[in-house]
């Protein structure tokens, strides 16, 4: 069993920053590959950033490129996501979400390959 607990979430201006964490905890947390996921109301549910087992192999969805950076602490078992030059689009609930074993080295970007989810929190960026 994994449970993943996200905090960080909140309404911040348009401009602002946040910091959502994802603490991870069960089986071990090397063995996750990770990933931030986002979904606003009527709109599908999309990776915005996902990070290796190794974390040295990032992905990040283009709206979100230079402006978020997703990071894992090997020691606190936690995944961070910082999110800066925030805009009214980025307004979702965001998950954190773990995929299981595979390749140390590539990140996941599909839904459906993660078996462990966060209860989500909500970001709302106010223009």
């Amino acid at each position: 069993q994994v449970q993943l607990v996200e905090s960080g979430g909140g309404l911040v201006q348009a401009g602002g920053s946040l910091r959502l964490s994802c603490a991870h905890s069960g089986r071990p947390f090397s063995m996750y590959a990770m990933g931030w996921f986002r979904q606003a109301p009527g709109k599908e549910r999309e990776c915005v950033a996902a990070i290796s087992r190794s974390g040295g192999n990032i992905y990040y969805v283009d709206s979100v490129k230079g402006r978020f950076t997703i990071s894992r602490d090997k020691a606190m078992n936690t995944v961070s996501l910082q999110m800066n030059s925030l805009k009214p689009e980025d307004t979702a609930v965001y998950y954190c979400a773990g995929a299981y074993g595979g390749s140390f080295y590539t990140t996941v970007r599909a839904s459906d390959e993660y078996g462990s989810w966060g209860q989500g929190t909500q970001v709302t960026v106010s223009s």
